[in-house]
């Protein structure tokens, strides 16, 4: 069992990770190409946050958006 977790191990340390080794090794010589990942991300969640505003302002606009207070039993 034990060579099974070093195997697994072995697979991120050796293989996986080697892409953010390279990073990581570049980060002294270029920030914003080391954070080019984390950029990516940050990105994604504007672009999502952005669609999710605009489609609440769509369900308000539609009068879809019901705020009853009473939608749980437990507020009741």
């Amino acid at each position: 069992m034990k060579s099974f977790f070093e195997g697994i191990a072995s697979l991120f340390t050796d293989f996986l990770f080697i892409p953010f080794d390279a990073l990581r090794k570049e980060e002294l010589t270029n920030w914003w190409l080391a954070n080019g990942v984390n950029w990516v991300f940050i990105i994604i969640c504007c672009v999502a946050m952005v669609y999710w505003v605009k489609q609440l302002y769509a369900h308000k606009a539609n009068n879809e958006d019901t705020q009853d207070t009473t939608a749980h039993s437990f507020l009741k």
